[in-house]
């Protein structure tokens, strides 16, 4: 029994009353994922920036050790900063197609889940 004075109309009216703030309240969820998804992007991002830097020091750590090795010009320190950075852009390369690929493929499940919902 509930109290007194409180019919069971007002009671299913207080309870739409809070399902629809609930409702209300859980709208804002979707510009956290945006700021999620924001936020992951600039990881992927800083991800690239990192491949490359770290191909252009380990080739002009390379060529600088060969190159106080044998006591030559810095043949070796140019060679090998230039192949670092061709493998940090090819690594960066790889990284970009992985991103576009589950962006592509996580566009597929939701175009499949908007479908189904028609």
């Amino acid at each position: 029994m509930g109290p007194i004075g409180v019919t069971e109309p007002d009671k299913a009216k207080q309870l739409a009353d809070l399902e629809a703030r609930i409702k209300a309240a859980k709208g804002g969820g979707e510009s956290r994922a945006h700021q999620e998804e924001h936020y992951s992007m600039a990881q992927h991002g800083w991800r690239m920036v990192t491949e490359l830097v770290a191909g252009l020091g380990i080739g002009f750590g390379i060529g600088y050790g060969l190159d106080s090795l044998f006591g030559t010009l810095p043949i070796f320190l140019v060679l090998f900063t230039l192949l670092g950075f061709v493998a940090g852009v090819k690594t960066m390369m790889r990284s970009a197609a992985e991103l576009q690929k589950g962006q592509s493929a996580q566009e597929a499940g939701e175009d499949e889940r908007t479908n189904d919902g028609n």
